[in-house]
């Protein structure tokens, strides 16, 4: 059976009515430019201003993706906008989420908020004292599978959760250098790929007591591989892997007493699920028809919305949150042996 009728609603869907907000990009990679092209097409948000390295740099983006103003110092840029969002790399996101911070400017910092958990409680700290909303990007949460989904083990449709697994990977040429293989940048599978199979977990089980891991790292600090066993609260287990050096389908799944979910597309993107419970499946289908980095427009519609209110924490994937998957991310990383 293939229907959306057991589901519970993943609420308002309209995505141009947040308040429209003046955005800051700071970066000008790949994520920048699909997150502004994403909020352009399918939002009343605009990215009026860019930070890069160079005017130069910061201009060009400006002409491809829309944005009128380029700066070379993201404080600056910060202090001209109503919310920033942090797309440079792993390397740069405490330091320019702290510009946004001191400007006493709303910040969405790419994931993960920091290389580490120290890194990741010093962005947390500031936004408190400053208060102001600095919340990490974990735009799979904001889609409308994982609403439907946090929906369904609110209201216990799966039982107790008892199981939970993800991996998530891609493939990449260890000989082509770039920012996923440079340490300088915090290159590596678990900063990149695997903080979603690590959030997926905590999202299952909640965040873990403790944390079993095994995988290998390069003398230079680039992890290229992990997978770990996290035990919650009740002994609820949860798997969760990455890898640099094969590419996964990203068909996650939630295993309670009383039923499972099990994802039919990858689970980081816009995706459909499963639901078996009492001896029937049901599908949960998007309904938005946004696929891929599309899905984007919800992290920032959604984020928008909480700047109008004047929040600040995100009530989804909070500052808490963020801190405890880098604490996570920190137990993985200890248990990787050198190759």
């Amino acid at each position: 059976m293939t229907t959306t009728a057991p589901f519970p609603s993943p609420g308002p869907l309209d995505l141009r009515a947040a308040p429209p907000l003046r955005w800051g990009v700071v970066g000008t990679g790949e994520i920048a430019g699909d997150f502004t092209d994403a909020l352009h097409a399918h939002t009343a948000q605009r990215v009026v201003a860019v930070a890069s390295r160079t005017t130069e740099r910061a201009e060009a983006f400006g002409r491809a993706h829309g944005a009128e103003l380029a700066f070379t110092d993201p404080h600056a840029m910060a202090a001209e906008v109503d919310v920033v969002y942090v797309a440079t790399p792993h390397s740069r996101h405490h330091d320019d989420a702290l510009a946004a911070i001191t400007a006493g400017t709303p910040v969405l910092v790419e994931k993960p908020m920091g290389l580490s958990a120290a890194q990741t409680e010093a962005v947390a700290a500031a936004a408190r004292e400053h208060g102001v909303l600095a919340a990490e990007a974990m735009w799979t949460r904001y889609l409308p599978q994982s609403r439907v989904l946090a929906a369904l083990l609110e209201a216990g449709d799966l039982g107790a959760v008892r199981l939970a697994d993800a991996a998530v990977g891609w493939q990449a040429d260890l000989t082509a250098g770039g920012r996923m293989l440079d340490p300088a940048l915090g290159g590596g599978a678990l900063l990149d790929a695997g903080v979603y199979a690590f959030w997926f977990a905590q999202f299952a089980i909640g965040r873990p007591l403790t944390v079993d891991a095994r995988g290998t790292i390069r003398p230079d600090g680039v992890d290229l591989e992990a997978a770990a066993v996290l035990t919650g609260a009740g002994g609820a287990l949860a798997t969760a892997a990455t890898s640099l050096l094969t590419t996964t389908d990203g068909l996650a799944s939630i295993s309670g007493d009383r039923g499972v979910v099990r994802f039919t597309e990858h689970m980081v993107f816009p995706a459909s699920f499963t639901l078996t419970r009492g001896g029937s499946t049901a599908t949960w289908q998007d309904p938005t028809g946004l696929r891929g980095r599309e899905g984007l427009a919800h992290e920032g519609a959604a984020i928008a919305a909480l700047v109008a209110e004047g929040r600040t924490d995100s009530p989804v994937h909070g500052l808490d949150d963020s801190i405890a998957l880098a604490r996570t991310l920190d137990a993985v990383r200890q248990g990787l042996t050198v190759v």
